[in-house]
């Protein structure tokens, strides 16, 4: 038990005077596990976590090249205690202490002040905890992570929860007279309940906080690496597309020289769906085999929609029964994938009808919620876990089976999924939802890189071709490029006033492959998120929004100013800001971090440290480069990704004053045999020569080492 002990207790009620107030629980005892992170168990855990059910080992290798860093806190400021069944933890906060994470959330970036309970479900407009991916891991603007890896819908009080024994407690306000009276006091800490016997507790150190954000990722077994093919662009047909169809679109993507690198074939694809056979549909693909060859042969990879509820029509759900949970879900059985017999059947049934055809991956959709219709809590599965613990791990856990099957042929995946949880950064899967707010897209776009997840703010439908272009331009900027048409058939060209624009952003997309890849190859090496939210970029500050009410008034050391919250740019790899505009904007406030930085389409100066306002026309959205930043783009105007093998011209657009360098990563982009070292890191470097002038060279890696480039022309940006 971590509570006082008895003795403690007879003590304090038999001294004379006023009861002392207990303290919360004994200091928690803390083993390093790897370099920088520190693991705690308080009490009995449940035997399944977040992290044991990706199972990646961690990448020591590359935990030990980051900085060294020493335990983050006081450790005994960090308390524990085991109460009525749950564990309550209370880890201490700084004044003016920034928190980031606890989920994917949609609505604020900031998250100091907010209480939530972290539960796998659709997102249901509020930052309540409820989401797609509610991972209960936070970092902190102080420089460090903290991960309670439990599968359980834990309750975190970020900085809400005020002790009467607080050593730092918030002032006294009277509402009748104070205008700066609170319902909502900051505290001096962040206290989390876990409604189990016990937790796992890690603190991932700095000095950072990306450094904290890399030590999470690359505990989890380091960011996932696509297929080159999955940076493309992606387009899901409509439900009842047939074969013939789908053949027919492929064919006006190219005549109209849209790019296209991915199918997405939605429920129709199967014999039926919700719940799901798994196997094709006679009528609409008379010849699955037949039309995978064509597509294989147009250089379309095809993906497809998946739910794991299992119809009585499917060919395995005689044997899946006994392996399947008590409740349905739309009438199918829902199987317990963390049973390896379960996934035995199932994934014996993919190979043969999917993979042997040529599928390249799939979207998991309806793992995620909501109440009334998934599983209830008190639902009971085979292998022991309750309705709640497997809530919290479903998606995980089809994440992790599916992407062994690609493993097995030696080919990597790239699709999406509904709902996932902590240690997920290894997995090769994007969240996707059905809620459609652009800015909120945004937001969650921005926190998806404090917790180890993808986003993609897909592209379904729009009111005008104003806001079809600027979702269309966000959307190129993500982790995956995705028109969604399931229900209408739209096609990037539905809006004919803007349908040269959404070419030249697809294409785009398409050109910054080697710029993208290179992102990615960072996520998997060190943990750095390819897309990440402004607070973990060097030399960005947080300012003062400009309504702000009275800060740290009544002299109350934790009580912050009223801080803007940036939610509305993000920065892809370390040298692009992506600032997207929504419809009906025709002007914008971009916040600049440390430095000179230009503006990309043009070259011109565009400010440094400071706030600016971007009118960059509908044609365009609002991106901004590094002084000195070399970015890679291949040359000409392709129309799909290079495929393994062909070499392709590389356009290196210098920007600035300062010297530069950019190291660019290669490989097959389909294997993976980067993992036994076949791949390349190449500098490109821009300095000056004895006449001052700017000029670039490249460094070719030697031949037995993969790099898809041929010629290498650099472009140095006019700043004027």
């Amino acid at each position: 038990m971590l509570t006082l002990c008895a003795a403690s207790l007879a003590r304090a009620q038999a001294a004379p005077g006023p009861t002392p107030v207990p303290r919360p629980g004994p200091a928690v005892a803390w083993d390093e596990v790897a370099s920088g992170v520190w693991r705690a168990t308080v009490g009995v855990p449940d035997g399944v976590s977040l992290l044991d059910s990706v199972a990646a080992p961690p990448r020591h290798d590359a935990l030990r090249r980051l900085p060294q860093a020493a335990f983050p806190l006081r450790r005994e400021e960090i308390h524990a205690e085991e109460t009525d069944g749950k564990v309550a933890l209370r880890i201490p906060l700084a004044p003016g202490e920034e928190l980031y994470g606890l989920g994917l959330e949609f609505r604020s970036v900031r998250q100091r002040g907010t209480v939530k309970q972290l539960h796998v479900d659709h997102y249901g407009g509020t930052d309540n905890g409820r989401t797609h991916a509610p991972v209960p891991f936070y970092v902190s603007s102080a420089g460090y992570g903290v991960l309670v890896d439990a599968a359980r819908y834990v309750t975190v009080y970020a900085g809400t929860a005020v002790r009467k024994d607080s050593e730092h407690p918030p002032p006294v306000k009277d509402r009748n007279t104070d205008p700066t009276w609170t319902s909502m006091p900051l505290a001096d800490a962040v206290e989390i309940l876990v409604p189990a016997r016990g937790a796992t507790v890690y603190l991932f150190a700095g000095p950072t906080a990306l450094d904290a954000v890399r030590r999470y990722n690359l505990y989890s077994g380091g960011g996932v690496l696509p297929p080159k093919w999955g940076l493309g662009f992606m387009q899901r047909v409509r439900t009842s597309s047939t074969a013939d169809d789908v053949l027919r679109e492929v064919d006006e993507f190219d005549a109209r020289g849209y790019p296209l690198d991915v199918i997405g074939l939605e429920p129709g694809w199967q014999s039926a769906a919700y719940p799901g056979t798994f196997v094709w549909d006679s009528t609409r693909f008379p010849d699955p085999a037949g039309f995978m060859r064509v597509m294989t042969g147009r250089g379309v990879r095809v993906n497809l929609w998946i739910n794991p509820y299992v119809a009585p029509r499917a060919p395995i759900f005689d044997a899946l029964r006994p392996l399947s949970g008590s409740h349905t879900v739309w009438t199918g059985i829902v199987p317990d994938f963390t049973l390896p017999e379960t996934r035995r059947i199932v994934l014996d049934l993919f190979r043969r009808e999917h993979l042997r055809l040529g599928v390249s991956g799939y979207k998991i959709d309806e793992v995620d919620g909501y109440d009334r219709w998934l599983w209830p809590d008190h639902a009971t599965f085979p292998s022991g876990l309750s309705g709640e613990q497997m809530r919290q791990l479903y998606g995980l856990t089809l994440q992790r089976a599916t992407a062994a099957m690609f493993r097995e042929r030696g080919v990597r995946t790239w699709g999406l999924v509904r709902a996932s949880n902590a240690g997920a950064a290894p997995l090769p899967f994007v969240i996707y939802d059905d809620y459609y707010s652009h800015p909120d897209f945004i937001t969650a776009l921005a926190n998806s890189g404090f917790i180890g997840v993808l986003w993609t703010p897909e592209v379904r439908s729009s009111k005008s071709g104003e806001e079809w272009l600027r979702r269309m331009q966000s959307v190129c900027f993500s982790p995956l490029a995705m028109l969604n048409a399931w229900a209408d058939g739209t096609k990037p060209w539905s809006f004919p006033e803007v349908a040269d624009q959404v070419r030249e952003v697809m294409r785009l997309r398409i050109r910054l492959l080697p710029y993208l890849y290179t992102a990615f190859a960072r996520y998997h090496f060190d943990g750095t998120p390819p897309v990440r939210a402004m607070a973990l970029v060097d030399g960005f500050r947080v300012v003062d929004s400009a309504v702000t009410t009275a800060p740290n008034a009544g002299g109350d050391p934790y009580a912050t100013a009223t801080r803007r919250d940036v939610k509305d740019q993000f920065m892809v790899g370390d040298d692009l800001l992506v600032a997207p505009m929504f419809a009906g904007q025709r002007s914008r406030t971009v916040i600049l971090p440390a430095g000179r930085w230009y503006d990309f389409h043009t070259g011109a100066y565009a400010g440094a440290g400071e706030i600016i306002t971007a009118t960059p026309g509908l044609d365009r959205i609002p991106l901004y480069v590094r002084d000195g930043a070399i970015v890679p783009l291949l040359a000409g105007a392709p129309t799909r990704v290079p495929a393994a093998g062909e070499r392709i011209d590389l356009e290196a657009r210098h920007y600035g004053d300062a010297p530069g360098r950019f190291d660019l990563y290669d490989d097959d982009g389909v294997s993976f045999d980067y993992e036994r070292g076949a791949f390349s890191w190449t500098p490109l470097v821009v300095d000056r020569d004895r006449k001052g002038r700017l000029r670039g060279s490249v460094r070719r890696p030697s031949s037995d080492k993969p790099f898809g480039y041929r010629d290498v022309r650099f472009i140095m940006m006019p700043t004027h």
